[in-house]
């Protein structure tokens, strides 16, 4: 059984991450756990300790909450959900990526889906959003869907990368499995400078991946250009990815392609799933 955690703070750009995580999930057994948080405010005095809220007003909230999530589930009903899937509500009133670390662990959860907004998309991460601060601080993997994203079966997944970093097992079975699951072909894509060639560490690398990729549909691409972000958009675009996935572990890299893009250029940062995969 699958476990899938879907944050939600009930807006349209959450129900379209959650409507993306059904459809995409639509055949695997899965138990999908809806999480609302009630953030503790960092002001409120609290400290660590929910304790030092008003109990009149955490008991509020949480009642208020409850009935949304209840209504959510009353709302999927209609879609109709899958009969493989089954849905559990949570309500908290505690800190965000706190609770939702705990939730993860203690429900061992295999992916987070959350939604991403704005014409932004993702630059938003670098002013604090939820969906940033899980991406960096949370160990699970998470599929960051962007308001503008409309779901077909990704068919076509990119995966950037520098060859720099040794693959962790994990995050490559992750990798793995979404490819396989959607009966999907893995375009693995370089970018480099002009006259760059391979260290000895990077072809060691690349060709580990190769071998471990072997039971799957992949190919190796290679772009010259100094902007790496315009690069994968171009990419992305002449292949007409439906998704792309990246290792968090690799953060300089990571980051440059998901969190400072060039918005007047970029468009996949609205409208493309990124599967963000950690060890």
């Amino acid at each position: 059984m699958f476990q899938i955690l879907i944050p939600t703070d009930f807006s349209k750009n959450a129900w379209n991450a959650l409507e993306y995580g059904l459809k995409l999930f639509e055949s695997i057994n899965c138990t999908f756990y809806l999480l609302h948080i009630n953030p503790i405010p960092t002001y409120s005095g609290a400290g660590t300790s929910v304790k030092g809220s008003s109990k009149m007003v955490q008991e509020s909230v949480l009642r208020e909450s409850k009935e949304s999530l209840e209504q959510l589930l009353l709302e999927i009903k209609n879609i109709p959900a899958s009969p493989k899937h089954t849905f559990i509500p949570i309500a908290l009133y505690d800190f965000f990526v706190d609770s939702i670390k705990r939730e993860v662990e203690t429900k061992k959860i295999n992916l987070i889906i959350m939604g991403t907004k704005g014409s932004t998309g993702l630059k938003k991460v670098t002013m604090g959003s939820n969906t940033g601060d899980v991406i960096t601080k949370v160990k699970c993997p998470l599929l960051a869907v962007p308001e503008n994203a409309k779901f077909k079966i990704p068919k076509e997944i990119t995966f950037p990368t520098d060859y720099y970093l040794r693959y962790d097992l994990k995050v490559l079975d992750t990798l793995i499995e979404m490819v396989t699951m959607n009966n999907a072909v893995l375009r693995v894509l370089h970018i480099s400078k002009k006259g760059e060639v391979l260290s000895d560490e990077q072809q060691e690398n690349k060709d580990f991946l190769n071998d471990y990729l072997r039971d799957v549909e992949h190919s190796f691409h290679s772009l010259t250009g100094n902007d790496l972000e315009t690069a994968v958009q171009c990419f992305t675009e002449s292949r007409d990815s439906d998704m792309i996935a990246m290792v968090g572990k690799n953060l300089n890299f990571f980051q440059r392609i998901l969190f400072r893009p060039k918005i007047e250029q970029i468009s996949y940062h609205t409208d493309i799933p990124f599967l963000v995969l950690h060890e």
